[in-house]
């Protein structure tokens, strides 16, 4: 597995350097690399997409448990990087990983049908979006276990009263559980960040039903929009409520069944 040393030494043959502008903070740190692979459960023959590889510290460790990687680099620079080292192993695709906040086409074709995982040390800025565009719209996911900001990940696992409770918290609780396997040091990236990250693993669950949920996210998003209003105030004088959802509630009050309760009964559903 590469070292800092070494990973300085690739960028530096090729006169490369980290792009603060795409999030570029490369993983060296060893064991979290192994823990987050452990922690995902993939091995031979399991479909993985990898996003953001940068020199491939991950995707080597994939490869090396004789996973089939789909990798997904932004940065011309790094793409032939890896392609020099591992193209005849992996399928690499070039470009953003996100299309409109929804993941590009040529990912979900080199996707297909089949189950398949995400293993990434994600870029910040595109970490929130991905995650929730596939917990909303990729059913083959059977998890994501990936590194992002802390505060993101506390977001995630939020429970309501919580003031870092929002829509990020909904749309994730509602489709999947979410464990942080471990915090993860500024000292464990090059160059270093100026914030903690954490691996987190998000796991498709099927508690909650729910039949259309872009509607259901447009509905968290409107909301959250207010957080600081009653939910009266922002579903208006006529919006309906159940028996257990007080209308002078805060949105960041509401559990995920009373949230489907409401959104079911204000869209002419019975309430569930």
């Amino acid at each position: 597995m590469q070292t800092l040393t070494e990973i300085r030494r690739l960028l530096e043959e090729r006169g490369l350097s980290p792009r603060h502008r795409l999030g570029q903070n490369f993983l060296h740190d060893q064991n979290l690399v192994r823990k987050l692979v452990d922690a995902s459960g993939v091995g031979d023959g399991d479909l993985v997409l990898e996003v953001g590889p940068g020199t491939g510290v991950l995707t080597e460790e994939l490869v090396n448990r004789g996973c089939r990687v789909v990798a997904c680099e932004v940065d011309e620079g790094l793409a032939n990087l890896v392609e020099d080292r591992l193209g005849k192993q992996i399928v690499l695709l070039r470009g953003d990983c996100l299309d409109r906040r929804r993941m590009n086409d040529q990912i979900v074709e080199a996707l297909g049908d089949e189950p398949w995982r995400l293993v990434a040390n994600l870029p910040y800025q595109i970490a929130s979006p991905l995650m929730v565009d596939i917990l909303m719209h990729h059913g083959g996911c059977q998890g994501q276990f990936v590194t992002i900001q802390s505060e993101v990940a506390d977001r995630l696992r939020a429970a309501p009263g919580s003031s870092a409770r929002g829509a990020l918290s909904v749309l994730a609780q509602v489709r999947a559980s979410v464990e942080v396997i471990g915090r993860v040091p500024p000292a464990c990236f090059w160059p270093r960040p100026k914030v903690t990250s954490a691996c987190v693993a998000i796991r498709p669950v099927s508690a909650h039903s729910v039949d259309d949920i872009d509607d259901f996210a447009s509905f968290v998003k409107r909301l959250f929009g207010g957080r600081r209003k009653q939910i009266r105030t922002i579903l208006g004088r006529d919006a309906s409520f159940p028996p257990d959802v007080p209308p002078v509630a805060r949105p960041a009050t509401l559990t995920i069944p009373q949230l489907l309760a409401t959104w079911y009964l204000n869209r002419g559903h019975p309430p569930i």
